[in-house]
């Protein structure tokens, strides 16, 4: 029997980029993308989104009220759908967004982006480059380190939303960064910027 880690499997509630929850199926994180709280929305545009680490299931009451810890990363969106900001909060670290997720290439279009993880590696969003991915994310010798898969309308769901972001080993420590660069790809994707 090989004994090595299983990946992230983590259930996006939703299907909206814009306000969801990613519950790890054997709870092992859990994450979450919203707006800012009414008690925080005065000091942010209205097209800002924040990723949290919640450290717990979502729930339906949950769901209302907004996560009781600080965001690990904040999503500060420019007018019509362009890129503006994104802030690192535990490192204090702000950039523009298109120098964060930068294209992969003068003339490659807007949804072939890349980012320099924190561990200084770089990875590159591809959109719908491999069969029943919506998003895949690979490293710099085109291995596969995470990709989003949306459930087709036409499938029924059975206690779950059908919607998955995985995040392989050793990536898993990763796992903000990911959702926040899949955040703003999809983000782009919903804006065809």
């Amino acid at each position: 029997m090989i004994n090595r880690p299983l990946p992230f499997f983590l259930e996006d509630r939703s299907g909206h980029y814009i306000s969801s929850d990613f519950d790890e199926v054997y709870d092992r994180v859990f994450l979450r993308v919203a707006r800012p709280p009414p008690s925080q929305a005065a000091h942010f545009a209205e097209t800002t989104l924040m990723v949290y680490d919640t450290r717990r299931r979502s729930s339906s009451r949950r769901h209302s009220r907004p996560p009781p810890r600080e965001p690990s990363v904040i999503l500060e969106f420019g007018p019509n759908g362009s890129l503006g900001t994104i802030s690192f909060v535990g490192s204090s670290v702000s950039l523009p967004m298109s120098q964060y997720l930068r294209k992969t290439s003068m003339f490659a279009g807007p949804l072939s982006r890349k980012f320099t993880g924190s561990n200084g590696e770089e990875y590159r969003w591809i959109y719908r480059g491999v069969k029943e991915h919506e998003w895949s994310c690979v490293d710099s010798r085109d291995y596969v380190v995470a990709h989003y898969t949306l459930k087709p309308p036409e499938k029924p769901a059975y206690n779950t939303s059908g919607n998955m972001l995985t995040i392989y080993e050793p990536f898993t420590h990763m796992a903000v960064e990911i959702l926040s660069s899949l955040t703003i790809m999809r983000h782009l994707a919903a804006s065809k910027h």
